[in-house]
């Protein structure tokens, strides 16, 4: 879609993804180190000051060019059970939780930068083998009866693609993503990053994890709009 991307991670196997999908790749550690931030900052917020500078945006102002149109940090998750079981895993979601508090600090609601960047975060819920139905986009789909009004119920888009029917798509412990941009709209009343919370107060519902991409360069006005 001629976007100018980059990603910044340490995961041998992102950075080969990322290489041959055209992504400019940055080792996180590297990365960190050469932002101009002051080195008494925190790694997370020199990552972030770093990133906001390759997209066109310094110290609070939007400068003339930029190097990117889009940078992805990706955050793993180490395999910390056997040590601290659950305990490794809020580790990681609270430097997620900083990475975000980041962005939000560098872009203040009716700043220049607010009004130009888009922000997606994207988390891998739970493990697909534990219980589907608890992790179900279905809502209630255990105690939903036969009738012949489930036939007016319209097909979602991600269950569609090119006006054809898919039938390998997952309906259980999908990735959750949240976005946030200044000026939109069309908002919804999901208070808390988690499955449960998307389910009852979510606005998109699901998509396709293919059609991520797209509708992030929907959102920077690179692509026209896919779906409903």
């Amino acid at each position: 879609m001629g976007m100018r991307a980059a990603m910044v991670t340490n995961c041998p196997s992102i950075n080969s993804f990322a290489a041959s999908l055209g992504f400019h790749v940055f080792g996180t550690e590297d990365f960190a180190a050469q932002s101009g931030s002051d080195s008494s900052s925190s790694k997370d917020v020199r990552v972030i000051s770093r990133a906001l500078g390759l997209l066109g945006f310094s110290e609070g102002c939007v400068q003339d060019s930029s190097e990117f149109d889009l940078v992805f940090v990706h955050v793993a998750t180490e395999n910390t059970a056997g040590k601290l079981g659950k305990l490794g895993m809020r580790t990681d979601l609270n430097r997620l939780d900083k990475l975000v508090a980041a962005v939000m600090e560098a872009a203040p609601a009716g700043s220049p930068v607010a009004a130009r960047v888009h922000v997606s975060v994207v988390l891998s819920y739970g493990s697909a083998t534990g219980n589907k139905e608890e992790a179900c986009l279905i809502v209630n789909s255990s105690t939903e009866t036969d009738s012949d009004l489930k036939l007016l119920r319209p097909r979602q888009s991600y269950t569609m693609k090119a006006g054809n029917m898919l039938d390998d798509v997952r309906n259980h412990h999908p990735m959750l993503l949240a976005q946030w941009q200044e000026g939109v709209t069309r908002s919804d009343l999901a208070k808390q990053f988690s499955f449960e919370e998307f389910i009852k107060h979510a606005g998109n519902f699901a998509m396709l994890a293919e059609r991520f991409l797209h509708e992030v360069a929907f959102k920077l006005w690179k692509a026209p709009k896919y779906g409903a």
